[in-house]
């Protein structure tokens, strides 16, 4: 199980006016606690800074570094943002959030994967946008896989992203998600998923509710990553005590030490 913690994000609130003001003490406390509460990776985005998003970008690399050892997840449209950013990392190795099938961002974002040999989220959509289908869907992952491999990517590299969509617009949306991600899982046991779970409660009361439940589905059909706020307590709860019941956690170690340190509610 993979965990990226998602919370140096520009488009939040709190941490906007940190990263415009360069506090990097703010910064590298939401870092440790992240880590400290189980990320794996730490996300670093800071899309919303369109007029210096280089520069910034590459203070959010050196700062969260200077302060944890656990690999970045760099998450931007922009290759120049890329550059600057991936071109000081140190710790581990790192994850691009995102490609995808669209032709434009494959070969933009593929020459970085590459360069870099970084794990690497792919999007399940293409130039014709957004599946609505489960079928849909395992097109697209099976021409980015192909892709991917063909161009040196490791199977075990690739996190596959099948889109959630809220139940609220379409009632069908998390059934297409889950057989999407059982397909994958079937057809390229080595290929990962990763997700943000956000989008299934969009629009709808107790969204927390909605998410945490369908963490649990989707973990059953084989996802092994999400994009998450793992000071979620709850959140996290779930997720280790699912990964005991499904026979992933030897012994029901990391649920055991999890309790220990208190790390859920």
């Amino acid at each position: 199980m993979l965990i990226v913690g998602e919370l140096i994000n520009t488009s939040r609130k709190a941490i906007k006016p940190a990263v415009e003001a360069r506090d990097a003490a703010f910064i590298k406390d939401i870092a440790q606690k992240q880590v400290d509460a189980g990320a794996d990776y730490v996300d670093v985005n800071c899309g919303t800074m369109v007029f210096n998003e280089e520069e910034t970008i590459a203070w959010l690399v050196e700062t969260v570094q200077s302060q944890v050892s656990v690999p970045l997840c760099l998450d931007s449209p922009n290759p120049k943002a890329l550059a600057a950013g991936l071109s000081l990392i140190k710790n581990g190795q790192p994850m691009i959030n995102s490609i995808s099938a669209e032709k434009e961002r494959f070969t933009t974002i593929l020459p970085f994967v590459l360069k870099y040999q970084t794990k690497i989220v792919g999007l399940c959509m293409d130039d014709a946008g957004m599946p609505e289908t489960a079928a849909d869907r395992l097109k697209i992952a099976d021409r980015l896989i192909h892709d991917l491999v063909s161009a040196g990517v490791p199977e075990g590299d690739i996190y596959l992203d099948p889109l959630v969509k809220p139940i609220s617009t379409g009632g069908q949306a998390g059934m297409e998600v889950l057989e999407t991600i059982y397909g994958i899982k079937q057809k390229y046991p080595q290929v990962h998923g990763i997700c943000g779970l956000s989008n299934i409660s969009y629009g709808l009361p107790n969204r927390k509710v909605l998410n945490q439940a369908f963490m649990l589905q989707t973990m059953t059909m084989g996802m092994d990553g999400y994009i998450l706020d793992p000071l979620d307590k709850a959140m996290m709860g779930f997720l280790f005590a699912s990964q005991a019941l499904l026979g992933k956690d030897s012994f029901c170690m990391n649920y055991l030490t999890a309790h220990r340190n208190g790390l859920y509610a």
